[in-house]
C-alpha cells in the first residue's frame, strides 16, 4: 500500500494502536500519509495516581513511535461510554475530518465490536466516510465474532513499533500486563493464516478501487 491518505479512528486513546498499530508503522514506512483521531482520552477512567489528562500525553508519545507526525494527531473531548448520546456531534466531527483530510482509506473499529463507544464510531464512521475504502480493526476482547478478509503482512520492525507504542500507555499497563505476548501471538496467528511471519487482519467494510 502506498500513496494513500490514511485516517485512523480510535474511540479512545490507545484503541487505534491496539487494533492497527503495526500496520500504521508499516504504512508510514511505505510513505503513506497517516492521521490519527481519538475521540476520548477517558479522563473518567484514569487511576487516581495519574493526572486525569495523562492519556493525552501518552497518545502523543505512542503515535510518535508509530511515525505519525504530531500535527496529524487529533484528540477530542467526548466522555467515555456516552458516545451513543453524542453520536450526532461525533458524526459532525468526522465530517470535518473528511473535509480537512480527504482520506482514501479509513481504519476504524469493526462492525462486530460490542463496546458501545466503538460501535458508534464504526457506524458513524461509515456514514461519514462511505465514499472511500474502510477497514475495521479487531479488538478481540470486544468481539463475539468477526469477519477478517484483509490481511496486512508485517515485519518484526512493525511489531516492535506496536509493542513500544502500547508501552507508552503506562497509565493503562494494569489492564494488559502481558501485552507484548498477546500482540505477538495474535500477529503470528494472523500471519500463519496467510503464510507469513506476522500480520494484522481487518474486516473489509468498504473497498473502493481506483
Amino acid at each position: 500500500m502506498n500513496n494513500q491518505r490514511i485516517l485512523i479512528l480510535g474511540p479512545h486513546t490507545d484503541d487505534g494502536e491496539w487494533g492497527a498499530g503495526a500496520s500504521i508503522a508499516r504504512w508510514v514506512r511505505q510513505g503513506n500519509q497517516v492521521w490519527y483521531a481519538a475521540f476520548s482520552a477517558a479522563e473518567e477512567s484514569v487511576l487516581a495516581e495519574f493526572s486525569p489528562d495523562v492519556l493525552r500525553t501518552e497518545i502523543v508519545e505512542a503515535s510518535s513511535v508509530l511515525g505519525i507526525p504530531k500535527e496529524n494527531l487529533r484528540v477530542f473531548h467526548h466522555k467515555v461510554r456516552y458516545f451513543p448520546r453524542d453520536r450526532q456531534d461525533l458524526l459532525e466531527e468526522m465530517i470535518r475530518l473528511r473535509r480537512e483530510i480527504n482520506p482514501t482509506l479509513v481504519v476504524l473499529p469493526s462492525s462486530y465490536d460490542t463496546h458501545q463507544d466503538h460501535k458508534v464510531i464504526s457506524e458513524e464512521g461509515f456514514r461519514a466516510f462511505k465514499r472511500c475504502s474502510i477497514l475495521g480493526y479487531e479488538i478481540p476482547w470486544n468481539n463475539r465474532k468477526i469477519d477478517l478478509t484483509y490481511f496486512q503482512q508485517l515485519d518484526e520492525e512493525d511489531i516492535a513499533s506496536k509493542v513500544r507504542a502500547i508501552a507508552a500507555y503506562k497509565s493503562q499497563a494494569f489492564r494488559n500486563p502481558h501485552y507484548e505476548e498477546f500482540i505477538r501471538s495474535l500477529a503470528v496467528q494472523r500471519g500463519f493464516q496467510v503464510g507469513c511471519r506476522y500480520a494484522e487482519a481487518y474486516e473489509v467494510i468498504r473497498w473502493v478501487a481506483h
